[in-house]
């Protein structure tokens, strides 16, 4: 090869090379850099694919690690729209990275279409098989505080997970966003003899925030609860420290 034949390979060729260079996990970490800060310099879809490749392996130390995907994140927001499919392809794709990718997505566009996409992609994952559950936490505690219509029927299907820590959190977020709908699952999730019993401390804290009654369970429930937690009359859950409402006076 020519030294005009390097000078001339096409941006495509070029995120070839530099690919292989940003994925080397040991050695001089030196040459990672420069393949991320030549990267940032290629403005075709394949490098943003290229840069989107360091979310999904860590090298030692951390702080090196961290280091360079916040560098990579910051490339990838500058890339703004251009960058958006890509890297929800990537979140669709992949089983690791996913924090900061969807960081990154949240970076480029407004709250309500990042919290739309969570949300519909929630829905799709919920009936995909996936080994890591990684990628489920993740979406979870990122709809969790978010004032959206589809985030509590997004998540109800994750009381049936097979992962404690994804039955948690989906309790957590159902905790915030009251949902008829999720009464009888979470109650059923409760009174389960397999249901763990940090699961069930999770459920009864969902059933109180939302304000959910146990209407229909009453016996059962009242079987499982120890203090602080008791029923009103309402079949609500309460705490002995807490003020009565004036219905309850």
């Amino acid at each position: 090869m020519g030294l005009l034949d390097i000078f001339n390979r096409s941006p495509e060729q070029k995120v070839e090379k530099l690919k292989t260079k940003l994925s080397q996990k040991y050695g001089d970490p030196s040459i990672r850099q420069t393949a991320i800060a030549a990267l940032g310099e290629l403005h075709v879809p394949e490098a943003v694919e290229a840069l989107l490749g360091r979310f999904t392996f860590s090298v030692e130390p951390q702080t090196r690690d961290a280091e360079e995907k916040e560098e990579v994140f910051e490339l990838l927001c500058e890339r703004g729209e251009a960058a958006v499919e890509l890297v929800q392809a990537f979140l669709k794709r992949y089983e690791t990275g996913t924090s900061w990718a969807l960081r990154v997505l949240a970076h480029i566009l407004p709250e309500e279409q990042t919290t739309t996409f969570a949300c519909e992609f929630l829905q799709k994952l919920s009936r995909t098989y996936t080994r890591s559950f990684e990628k489920k936490l993740v979406f979870l505690q990122y709809v969790a505080d978010k004032q959206h219509p589809a985030v509590a029927p997004a998540t109800l299907p994750y009381l049936e997970d097979m992962t404690d820590d994804v039955k948690i959190n989906a309790l957590l977020v159902l905790g915030k966003h009251p949902f008829e709908e999720a009464r009888i699952p979470i109650l059923e999730l409760l009174l389960s003899p397999s249901t763990a019993k940090r699961v069930q401390t999770h459920a009864i804290e969902a059933l109180y925030t939302s304000a959910l009654s146990v209407q229909g369970y009453r016996e059962k429930v009242e079987a499982l609860l120890q203090p602080p937690w008791y029923l009103n009359r309402a079949g609500l859950l309460r705490r002995l420290d807490q003020a009565p409402t004036k219905e309850e006076a």
